[in-house]
Parts: structure tokens; sequence; C-alpha cells
């Protein structure tokens, strides 16, 4: 049986915090959505209207169902296709450039997480010009408030996992220290989010895979973070963190992404014809984004960032290393670990590490995700969440661990070093993380059991 996600369940300690927030973008969501967009920009008052996407994407129908809803509502619009898949802080600068010379009152973003994280951070260093770590996270960067409101933000997602579309982060790849990082603001989070299903139709299987983990983890992750009644009660609402940890707001659309992630995953991925499967989980990314845009993730998101970090910090060596050589079905030739990818490999470690914290909602979340956990105790919780999360990866054909991206122990090191900083994740882990546990958990997830 799942914990309960009425506000009861949340008993504040003495000084801790008693009052959660919920915020969200707002959402236009179903097959045609794209259609509707051109109205909703002019709506929001959009006149010059700058579309962020990449290159690929551009070619794609879903793209031109939305550049014409857009000109048919009499908008006038400037393309940015420039957009890297995992974006670092160079691509972040030619997006804010075209963005601060071209004047525009709106923005859409059409395409994957990349896509919508760099749209974020161009309006934002557009808006209110600053050095790039200045809205950055502490301690990799200032992380400065925003000052102020921004124009509006249409964000239209073409995979069915990031859930960017509804929070308030972006990320990106910070080359010189060799791990990501990121900004994260509630007046970062698009305007509107318009998802459409039939977008799903032309995404490859690996493509699926690695976008659906990312909805599983951003669930589990957030199902399973610091309650927000933990935190230190804060100086007034105004300081009240975005990532709060989980709140009954959250475990409701946590559970049921987990749900949905458990019954979908595998026919998503096996037939890009099966609607009702990939409908399933762009809902699930959806839910799933509501939830861990108030809740935040923790340790397996915590882990990613550096993880792809190194591996896009190797493949650009003069002689990478097999983690520099890695590549995944339907992301191209180049070398890449996707970050839906970055996160799963690491996650059955995680867990497994995370679980004797709160054993009750791990178990939860693998029954709900179709594990069988009668009969089973907390001692057991550990063990049985790693399982099916292994299971679904293995019946997906992702890899399983870190070895099998390239990775080995002696990178454990570098891979602790690049999870440290990323205090904001780490510090909404349900129990605590140090250097000694990091190391752990990296050795764990370097093999599949």
């Amino acid at each position: 049986m799942a914990p309960m996600s009425c506000a009861h369940g949340y008993v504040p300690l003495a000084g801790s915090e008693g009052v959660f927030s919920v915020d969200a973008s707002n959402l236009t969501f179903g097959r045609g959505a794209l259609g509707e967009i051109g109205a909703l920009a002019a709506g929001l008052g959009c006149k010059r209207v700058a579309i962020y996407t990449d290159r690929r994407v551009r070619q794609l129908e879903p793209f031109a169902r939305a550049l014409v809803s857009l000109q048919n509502a009499g908008l006038e619009t400037a393309v940015f296709d420039e957009v890297h898949v995992e974006p670092t802080d160079a691509s972040f600068g030619a997006a804010t450039k075209f963005a601060r010379e071209g004047r525009f009152d709106g923005y859409v973003s059409i395409g994957g997480g990349s896509v919508i994280d760099t749209c974020k951070a161009a309006i934002l260093y557009a808006t209110y010009p600053a050095d790039l770590l200045t809205y950055v996270n502490a301690p990799v960067g200032a992380g400065i408030a925003v000052p102020g409101l921004l124009p509006p933000h249409i964000a239209c997602p073409t995979t069915s996992g990031t859930g960017s579309e509804l929070t308030g982060i972006a990320v990106f790849d910070l080359v010189a220290r060799g791990f990501k990082t990121g900004i994260a603001s509630r007046r970062l989070r698009p305007t509107l989010a318009v998802v459409d299903p039939d977008v799903t139709r032309t995404l490859p299987a690996g493509v699926v895979a690695s976008s659906g983990f990312d909805v599983l983890c951003h669930a589990l992750e957030s199902f399973t973070a610091r309650p927000f009644t933990a935190r230190v009660a804060p100086a007034g609402p105004t300081a009240r963190p975005m990532s709060q940890g989980r709140n009954p707001w959250s475990d409701l659309g946590s559970l049921e992404a987990l749900r949905l992630c458990g019954r979908w995953i595998e026919r998503a991925v096996r037939d890009a014809d099966d609607d009702e499967a990939r409908e399933g989980m762009i809902w699930a990314a959806t839910l799933a984004g509501l939830a861990f845009g108030n809740a935040g993730v923790h340790l397996p998101h915590a882990m990613a960032y550096a993880v792809a970090g190194v591996a896009f910090q190797e493949s650009h060596s003069p002689v990478p290393s097999p983690v520099g050589r890695f590549t995944m079905s339907g992301y191209g030739a180049e070398p890449l670990v996707p970050h839906g990818i970055s996160v799963v490999t690491s996650a059955p470690a995680a867990f497994r590490f995370t679980a004797s914290a709160c054993p009750d909602r791990h178990l939860a979340a693998a029954s709900a995700l179709g594990e069988d956990v009668s009969g089973a105790t907390a001692l057991d919780a550990p063990e049985i969440v790693g399982r099916c999360l292994e299971r679904l990866m293995l019946a997906t054909a992702v890899p399983c661990s870190l070895g099998a991206l390239g990775y080995t122990e002696g990178d454990t090191g570098a891979l602790v070093r690049g999870t440290r900083v990323q205090r904001r994740l780490l510090d909404n882990a349900p129990c605590p993380v140090d250097d000694t546990a990091l190391e752990t958990v990296f050795r764990d997830a370097m093999t599949s059991r």
C-alpha cells in the first residue's frame, strides 16, 4: 500500500518548514495541440516571436505545424536552430546572443529538454544580462535570484521525458569544469506548456527509452525525496526553495507517473505505432514534471550531472577513453550519453543506498512499477527497488551500469568530484550523502547485478 499523500501525513518538527508551495506552468495537452500555439501566443500579447529548436527537429512535421500556426496568427517569427543536444555554456551563449539581438517579445521552444532549457537561459540572460555564473546554482555559481519577470515562453516538448516544459530548471555542461550544472528559479518556468502526444510518433526507440527513464527517475526521486517538513523554515515565503522536498502535491503526480511508466514504457519503446503507450508515457512525463518541479530530484540526477559531464569532456579529448566513445541508438553517430541514460545507469545503485531512509516509499514505488512486493519488509526494499529498475532496463535494451558506458572504477574520483558540487540535489536526498557515500554508490553502479 502506498504511503498517504494527504497533508496530515507530514508532521513538521520544531523550527522546521510547515508550508509548501505549488507552482506550475499553464498546460495545454492533447493530440493536435501544436496547432493552437499561434492563437495562444497572440493571446499572451506576443507580436515578434523567437522559435528555439535544433536542426533535426526543424525538419520534422511537428515543427512545421507549429510554425504554420504561429504565422497564421499573424506573428513575426525568427528561428534559432543551433541548439546543442546536451547544451554547453558556449551554446547557451550563442542562444542568448540571438535573443538579445532579435528584440523579441515572446519565445517558443520546440524540442526536447535541451531545446527548452536553452530557450529558458537565452530569455534570462537577454532580459537581465550578467556573467554566466551569476544565476547558476551555488556552489558552482553565485546563485543570484532572477531579478524580475521574464517575457512569455511557450514550451512544446517533442520527447516524452524531460518535464522541462513544466519546471524552472535549465541544465548545461560547464565544459571547463567537466560536469553539468544548472539554474533553478520559479521565474524560469515556461508561461505555458503545450504537450501534443502526436510528436511521439516520430521518436526512435532509443530516444523513447532514454526519455522514459528520465520520467521514471523524476517520479521516483521526487516521491522519495527529503520531506518538505524536514527543511528549516525560511525567513519568509519568497525564500522558500522551488525544490522544497516531497509534499502532498508532488506525491500525487509522482506515484501516478510511476504507475504509468510501469504500464507503458516497454510497449512505448517496442512499437512506434503503439499510440496508447506513447501517449501514456508523455502524460507520465507531464505528471512527473509537475511533481518534481515542486519537490525536486536527488541522488540519481546529481550523479548523472557528473556522468554526462565527464563523458562529454572525454568525447572532446584528443584520445577519448571508452566513455568518450559511447553512442546511443536514436541519437546519431556522435559520441553522447543522453541525459536519461546518464541518470538511470546509476539509479539502481542510488536507490539501493537511499532505500533504508524511507523503505515504505521505495517499496510503494516498486509496486507502482509492477514489482511484486507482497510479504516484503523494510530490509528487502534496497534489493527490490534495484531489481525492479534493472528488470525494466533490460526489457528496453538500455545500458544497465556505468561500466556499459565505458566507465571503470578508476573514474570514480572524477565522478565523485563532479557530483559533490550538486548540493541543491544532494541536500534533497532522504539521507545524508557525503563523499564516502558517493564513492560507494558509484562503485556499486559500475556493474549490474
